[in-house]
């Protein structure tokens, strides 16, 4: 009872449960008091209970101090029901549980989210920043809010603000800012509540852009290089990056393709095997430009590694053909496919069930799969599907057992571009043991030959198949797939578990992948999952990257480093001007489609540093200075540690400048958990 008489607002009691994966129901003293929900998880009674995503979420509950669930001066019982699929879910152990009432700052939010951070190409950024309230709409509250902006390395205070605010629920307080753009800053907001102690405060890294704006003269980006099988449907978008409208046109454009002038997209057939090589051009008013380009007809595709987006780690089950349709749009509208990206890949949760014939059918979200396949290659995009060897997908959806040949031909004949097969459900038809690594027990011949057996399967049937269809393995790593993924003829295979957007998730996988580098070569790539930055979440509600800034710059630099295939996750529509910056960088981007088709590999390991090193076509090598530790860090990197020697010139890649000559070694400094990612000729 003291709880209630001591407290501000005698309004409602508040549990704080600290952080829950996947599905909680929370019960007090034997009354349901709240629920959050998973993906579509079957529980013990065999219903599929759809609800939301809620991955690592804090769990906060709010009960009317009326309710009859609280027993006041008595003892309470709180029971927690944690429903999980396929592992690793729970209550966070290390997590602060707390009981207390409702205050004034329950009511108050300052949300650094609403608006992104807008640069301007002077130098300077905008941000608005909003201050909320969920009271009654009759109640307001009033205070200083304050907003500081600090240099990071300096700890000297960029920017000092203190203002008087009023806010209610119908009328929020916003307060914009403009500062010069800065490396390694941080925001810092405050609200104190008048006449009371009650204050609170958000901070958030300010993110800063490193690719210099793009030109309006035009540039043509993206790989050199391009596979096809013969006799199969050809489809190139020349990407290219300027002001339009651009014309573009090709030398030597072997029979058989056809160019659209305007679009700059390439289709038809090529009937014989053999190597073509063209040139691709492109002008506008501004000017005209032009690069050498080879065509490939062989049995060989994805002679670079795919760029693209992906629909799960945004959009999760609620994945739709309007979805699709907004990011494809989204996609093309923000330039990314003047840079390369072109695959639109749906995950899970477009199936249905099966028709008379055993022709698997999309849900109510995909009213038409075909039409939608050729609306995105109208847009000159390319379209990927996802399924799984079990009966059912991960998200308890139809799977592809026993229908391999059918599906296949059905999504070849709906013009399916891309297939990410998931084992998921499939440990029903084969049961896999692990050891005390959580790895699979592969050396009894037996157990690799099951873990093969479902991708031969969809081998053969793509195969078979009337287009190309690029074939990507995910099972998580099982088995060292990625020493008999070619044997599957696959594209890609995932080396790991799944991505998330933390430190620890992002930096032990892309890392982890130091071992893996001969295994990956034109056609043949190393998956370490999709990309973890922008707007993610796993499902309706999505949120910021939970990776600093510094960190989604590492992200992507490793991934290109290792030849990976990249695919967006985020909410294509919610692109900022940060994540954009990440996204267009031609010099990066080349790095990643470097026709050599060379991993990266690790020269220097310490706890401090990593050192990476990637051989290029042109004899250059792209080196990543990988600060490991949780301060600035200033590194001297030898010659000797890469194997070369003499006077090298130094790009700076993010920057897209050459820093100068250096002879046998040259320092940098790098923020915490940052990276310097140069070019040595």
């Amino acid at each position: 009872m003291k709880l209630k008489e001591n407290s501000d607002m005698k309004d409602s009691l508040k549990i704080l449960l600290g952080i829950i994966d996947d599905h909680d129901q929370t019960f007090l003293n034997g009354q349901l008091i709240g629920e959050n929900g998973g993906m579509k998880f079957q529980f013990g009674n065999g219903d599929n209970t759809p609800a939301n995503s809620a991955y690592s979420v804090y769990r906060k509950y709010a009960i009317s101090i009326t309710s009859k669930a609280i027993k006041w001066d008595a003892e309470n019982v709180i029971a927690v029901r944690v429903f999980d699929q396929l592992g690793n879910g729970g209550m966070g152990v290390s997590q602060k549980y707390s009981i207390s009432m409702i205050d004034v700052l329950d009511f108050l939010k300052i949300d650094i989210n609403e608006s992104p951070f807008n640069f301007r190409k002077d130098g300077t950024f905008s941000k608005k920043v909003y201050l909320k309230s969920s009271a009654a709409e009759t109640q307001s509250f009033s205070g200083n809010f304050k907003g500081e902006v600090t240099d990071n390395l300096s700890g000297k205070k960029l920017a000092d603000y203190n203002v008087f605010a009023t806010v209610s629920s119908k009328k929020p307080f916003v307060f914009e800012f403009i500062l010069p753009s800065f490396e390694n800053i941080t925001a810092k907001y405050s609200f104190e509540v008048e006449n009371s102690k009650n204050s609170f405060t958000e901070q958030q890294e300010v993110p800063f852009l490193l690719t210099p704006f793009e030109n309006k003269e035009p540039k043509i980006n993206g790989a050199k290089i391009f596979g096809v099988k013969p006799g199969k449907p050809f489809l190139f978008t020349i990407p290219a990056s300027g002001e339009r409208p651009m014309v573009f046109s090709i030398a030597n454009l072997p029979s058989g393709l056809k160019l659209d002038a305007t679009t700059g997209i390439i289709n038809g057939t090529l009937k014989d095997k053999g190597e073509y090589k063209v040139k691709l051009m492109a002008k506008n008013l501004l000017g005209e430009t032009s690069i050498d380009f080879k065509i490939v007809v062989g049995d060989l595709i994805a002679l670079t590694p795919p760029l693209g987006w992906n629909s799960w780690n945004c959009w999760g089950l609620a994945v739709s053909d309007e979805k699709v349709r907004s990011s494809a749009k989204a996609l093309i509208d923000k330039g990314l496919i003047n840079y390369g990206w072109t695959y639109m890949n749906i995950d899970d949760g477009w199936e249905s069930e099966r028709d008379a014939n055993g022709v698997l059918q999309p849900n109510e979200k995909f009213p038409d799969m075909k039409k939608l396949s050729n609306d995105i290659h109208g847009m000159g995009l390319k379209l990927g599907i996802y399924s799984s060897p079990g009966l059912k997908t991960c998200g308890n959806y139809t799977g592809s057992y026993k229908y391999e040949q059918l599906d296949i031909n059905t999504w070849a004949s709906w013009g399916i571009d891309y297939l990410k097969y998931d084992w998921c459900y499939y440990s029903e038809i084969f049961p896999v043991k692990f050891d005390n690594t959580w790895n699979v027990k592969s050396k009894d011949p037996k157990v690799l030959a099951g873990l093969k057996k479902p991708y031969q399967v969809a081998q053969k049937a793509i195969a078979g198949a009337n287009r190309d269809i690029y074939y990507s393995l995910c099972q998580y790593g099982w088995g060292d797939v990625w020493k008999w993924g070619a044997e599957m003829n696959a594209q890609s295979w995932r080396t790991t578990g799944d991505i998330e957007d933390t430190w620890q998730s992002m930096a032990s996988i892309g890392f982890g992948q130091a071992d893996l580098a001969q295994y990956a070569k034109p056609g043949r790539w190393n998956d370490p999952d999709m990309l973890v930055v922008g707007k993610v979440g796993w499902g309706p509600k999505l949120r910021n990257s939970r990776l600093s800034v510094n960190e989604q710059y590492t992200h992507i630099s490793l991934w290109s480093l290792l030849a990976s295939p990249l695919l967006i996750g985020c909410d294509m529509s919610q692109l900022d001007d940060f994540t954009l910056n990440l996204l267009k960088n031609s010099e990066v981007i080349d790095i990643n489609q470097d026709a050599l088709g060379k991993q990266a590999v690790r020269t220097v390991n310490t706890p401090d540093y990593q050192l990476w090193v990637k051989e290029l076509e042109d004899g250059s090598k792209a080196i990543g200075i990988f600060n490991m530790s949780g301060s600035t860090k200033k590194i001297t990197v030898n010659f000797k540690d890469m194997h070369l020697s003499g006077v090298k010139t130094l790009r700076d890649v993010w920057r897209q400048k050459d820093i100068g000559k250096f002879d046998g070694k040259f320092e940098t400094t790098i923020a915490s958990h940052g990276v310097h990612l140069v070019r040595l000729y």
